[in-house]
């Protein structure tokens, strides 16, 4: 375990806990969201945020990359969107008699895309290189994106007309699928109090970045220092296996649902300041990190069950390593 003493998580927690609290300053009532988005932040993983209108989702995205002193961009996907609004389109110079790409918004590091199954199949289909290989291939040539580089996406589990459901191979490329709730009585009593002399724009001016590009893909590489024993590979590993023999599942999760548990554990190990992984990380992260992987079987859908239930039933049922 010698190499468990390179990582400095005292210096790497204080600048997460700065992030924390400038989001919970205006994020309030979330605080299991908040937990996730920093940990699939440092994770280098994407994140689906699902929530009915009026929840945050977005306010949640703005204020991740507020904190970040990076490039944002925020996209609204709607039916009519084709992937060269996207991704950029080549257009004519009169000067130089040629043809000049010009880059779209996906050229950015924070991407937010704003209720991602509005958009057809042909443009959602642009985001699979995007999302998964972090380039832009067009026309022959392949353009590499700047580091870092994060999509948080938002969608509304309940008004499902003229939207597009995401296949599975893109539900895939998330890292975490974040369902927000509604805040309890007294949260939302805080969130009035809050907000009762200025609105969520007004006060979203006052935040200022923590982090800067660099120190995020520093922190990102020494999650991978952070130590894993091997019955917990092996916890991880039962976990994911236990979707693919499950008589409520229709569909289980891949070996990258394996991966993804395995690294967003390590951030969250680093987020509550300890250089090893728990149980415990593995069970926080575990069904963000399922639930849009695998599909529950017909007969479940029709009782009611969702894909957190099952999940939260696998995790009941696995052994925990001693």
């Amino acid at each position: 375990m010698e190499n468990i003493q390179r990582v400095d998580i005292n210096q790497i927690k204080e600048k997460l806990d700065q992030v924390r609290t400038g989001i919970q300053k205006l994020l309030i009532g979330q605080d299991k969201t908040v937990e996730l988005l920093l940990t699939a932040l440092i994770a280098d993983g994407h994140i689906l945020l699902e929530g009915v209108p009026g929840i945050a989702k977005t306010l949640s995205a703005k204020l991740l990359a507020k904190l970040v002193n990076t490039n944002f961009t925020r996209i609204q996907f709607t039916p009519d969107l084709m992937p060269a609004d996207l991704i950029g389109t080549s257009v004519y110079n009169a000067q130089k008699s040629d043809f000049e790409f010009k880059k779209g918004p996906l050229f950015s590091n924070i991407v937010l895309i704003d209720e991602i199954n509005r958009a057809p199949a042909k443009t959602q289909s642009a985001l699979f290189e995007v999302m998964e290989e972090r380039s832009i291939s067009v026309e022959g040539t392949t353009y590499k994106l700047d580091k870092p580089f994060l999509v948080v996406g938002t969608q509304n589990p309940i008004e499902h007309e003229g939207t597009y459901r995401l296949p599975e191979a893109q539900l895939d490329r998330f890292l975490f699928k974040i369902e927000m709730g509604f805040p309890t009585l007294e949260e939302e009593t805080a969130i009035l109090m809050r907000f009762s002399k200025q609105n969520s724009n007004q006060q979203m001016e006052n935040v200022q970045p923590v982090l800067s590009a660099d120190e995020l893909i520093q922190l990102r590489e020494q999650v991978d220092e952070i130590h894993v024993e091997e019955s917990l590979l092996a916890y991880i590993a039962a976990i994911v296996n236990s979707t693919r023999n499950n008589p409520d599942i229709y569909l289980g999760a891949s070996p990258r649902a394996s991966l993804a548990i395995l690294r967003s554990a390590k951030a969250f190990a680093v987020i509550q300041g300890r250089d090893f992984v728990t149980p415990d990380d593995i069970k926080m992260v575990a069904t963000s990190a399922l639930i849009h992987r695998i599909i529950p079987s017909a007969e479940k859908e029709i009782e009611g069950i969702s894909s957190a239930d099952i999940v939260q039933s696998i995790l009941s049922k696995v052994e925990v390593p001693r």
